[in-house]
């Protein structure tokens, strides 16, 4: 086998993961922590435990099974037959319970015995602490913290964990902490050995929520459909998290392992897709990304007034192998801010009591003017964007990968960029702002009125473009004001934004569910008939679950009911081949009869909108 010459960012696919934020723990079918890149015991953004070995004297572990009920736990079992007897029927076992819960970690590890004699058992725990930076890990890269122990509790810096192994002997050297416990299993009878591990770092800026989730979850007629919406509530519910000065203003998570914080886009996205499920947690995300609106012009933040952030960490991201150095509010987005205006517009038409709109208005206005004055970076007339920094993400729309911009032939298109997309949200936000005015009483309505009736006018003219795969909207246009002409998905999200008319929003349903977008699992981020076009590109071919659903939203608003359940059905025909967890991207590669979708390796799960996408389906399908 060849390793790699260079560091690269962790798979993901084959791991098992149990979660509750802003604590996860990623180990293998097995249970045991360590043997993988991803693995470990993450609390915020920081890998305390780099690997948890569970040994048995004088045998193997001899894994049989693994189930997760729950985000929150999962069980592992093994069959001990190194200290069984010499019978066929494996007869000394032991099951691990695990449950995670946010800052802690918790195994009770169960043995039984249908032997006749009694057994010994040395059970050995041996916990590997790590403290490396989030960053190093999704770099492929090997931390090197340095960690005290003073009996109880490792320390690296301001991070720490406390070890409660009740009455197990407790040692440390330079290869971790050890737990033991000597143990006499009776015959035909059982032990149980409870220990735990709480997690604290003071730094953190977001925390959990003092409430629990709403617990209702919708119904469906389709089996395989409930199945996900089970899975994906719950997901939701194990993503949710606050911030320390406001805990009761509940968001979620963008996704794990690399997203446990606040991501604008992320947050307001899943928000808006599983708003039936639970309109409250639209009107918290809206007020926690409220205070955090911009009010400065900052070129090394990408801050600019009205503006809503990109995300939030405790400290600077840096991503060496991708040319990243983002601070720890960072606001390189150019689509958060008018989809923030679109989730207050849905928030108020889903019951949002109208002093708690009233209170956002200044905000509301703020944002407004970003879209309409200052989202026209460069001038050209349209919403783009560029970064100005040389270390900020170069793509600041959804797909923010560096190749994901590209034309039909390959070609990178050449910034700024004003995606075609962005364009749908500003008009959506300038119609709806409006609307949103004139029920609170505000003046200023008209003057959005006019601007967004002159911004699809320009729109219809300069997106436009004709190929051999038909006529549609370019996915963008670039810095000389041309029309990026490859067919991507981004035409879904204008798809009952209002910027089209009824006609157009048909004839780019109909390419979105044709061969070369359609792959049977979903929507592809790019036509088969571009040359850039690969079924593992992570923006130019993959399927992404929530971008698929954010085209059965809009075909729902635009009153194409047929084609949102057709997509919808594909969505949960992938979201069975992933066991009802669908990952954050799958590939692009065409459905066959008997197959299952394929992997995309290093995609998140659970990821908030792709969880919050079952939602979308369920009101497609019925």
């Amino acid at each position: 086998m060849t390793t790699p010459h260079h560091p690269l960012q962790p798979l993901l696919n084959d791991a098992i993961i149990t979660l509750q934020a802003p604590t996860q723990v990623w180990a293998d079918a097995s249970g045991e922590i360590g043997s993988a890149p991803i693995h470990g015991l993450y609390h915020g953004d920081v890998r305390h435990v780099r690997a948890i070995e569970t040994t048995v004297d004088g045998t193997a572990l001899e894994p049989i099974s693994w189930s997760s009920p729950a985000p929150q736990t999962a069980t592992f079992t093994d069959v001990l037959r190194g200290i069984d007897d010499d019978q066929a029927d494996p007869k000394v076992r032991m099951d691990r319970e695990r449950l995670v819960a946010a800052g802690s970690f918790a195994e009770t590890v169960l043995l039984s015995s249908a032997r006749e004699v009694p057994v010994s058992i040395g059970l050995t725990v041996r916990i590997v602490p790590d403290f490396a930076p989030l960053q190093l890990v999704k770099a492929g890269l090997a931390g090197d913290v340095e960690w005290t122990w003073d009996g109880t509790s490792a320390r690296a810096g301001e991070a720490s964990f406390a070890v409660d192994a009740g009455a197990a002997a407790v040692t440390a050297d330079d290869r971790g902490i050890h737990l033991r416990w000597d143990l006499e299993l009776p015959p035909r009878g059982a032990l149980r050995v409870d220990w735990a591990i709480a997690l604290d770092d003071p730094t953190l800026v977001v925390t959990a929520p003092p409430a629990p989730a709403p617990s209702a979850i919708p119904a469906s007629a389709d089996p395989r459909l409930e199945r996900w919406i089970s899975q994906a509530t719950g997901d939701l519910a194990a993503l949710r998290l606050s911030t320390p000065s406001h805990p009761q203003d509940v968001f979620y998570a963008a996704g794990a392992p690399w997203f446990f914080t606040l991501f604008g886009r992320d947050s307001i996205w899943a928000a808006r897709l599983a708003l039936p499920l639970d309109p409250a947690a639209a009107a918290s995300t809206l007020r926690v990304l409220a205070r955090l609106q911009g009010t400065k012009k900052d070129p090394a933040t990408a801050e600019a007034p009205g503006k809503i952030p990109h995300e939030l960490r405790s400290a600077a991201l840096s991503l060496p192998n991708e040319g990243v150095h983002l601070p720890p509010l960072y606001y390189g987005t150019v689509d958060a801010t008018p989809l923030w205006v679109c989730l207050l517009a849905d928030a108020r038409d889903a019951g949002m009591p109208e002093d708690e709109v009233r209170e956002l208005l200044p905000h509301l206005r703020a944002a407004l003017e970003w879209v309409t004055v200052h989202g026209d970076a460069s001038g050209s007339g349209f919403i783009d964007y560029v970064d100005e920094t040389g270390h900020g993400l170069a793509n600041q729309g959804w797909k923010d990968s560096g190749d994901s911009i590209q034309w039909r032939d390959g070609r990178l298109a050449e910034g700024p960029i004003a995606l075609c997309e962005v364009q749908g949200y500003a008009y959506e936000a300038a119609v709806r702002g409006a609307d949103l005015l004139d029920a609170l009483g505000e003046d200023g309505a008209e003057g959005l009125r006019a601007w967004a009736a002159d911004l699809r006018t320009r729109f219809r003219a300069a997106y436009w473009v004709e190929t051999p795969e038909g006529r549609y909207p370019a996915i963008a246009l670039d810095a000389h004001g041309s029309a990026v002409d490859s067919l991507t998905s981004n035409i879904g999200h204008l798809i009952g934004t209002g910027i089209l008319d009824p006609e157009e929003e048909r004839a780019c349903a109909a390419l979105l569910t044709g061969d070369s977008m359609a792959s049977g699992y979903g929507i592809r981020t790019m036509s088969t008939g571009a040359a850039g076009y690969w079924p593992l590109s992570y923006h130019g071919g993959s399927v992404w679950t929530h971008d698929t659903a954010i085209s059965v939203h809009g075909m729902l608003r635009a009153g194409l009911p047929g084609e949102a359940a057709q997509i919808a059905r594909q969505l949960v025909d992938a979201a069975e081949g992933f066991g009802y967890r669908v990952p954050e991207l799958h590939a692009g590669d065409s459905r066959v009869p008997g197959g299952t979708p394929v992997p995309y390796p290093a995609a998140c799960r659970p990821q908030a909108w792709s969880a919050a996408a079952a939602i979308v389906c369920a009101q497609a399908i019925g």
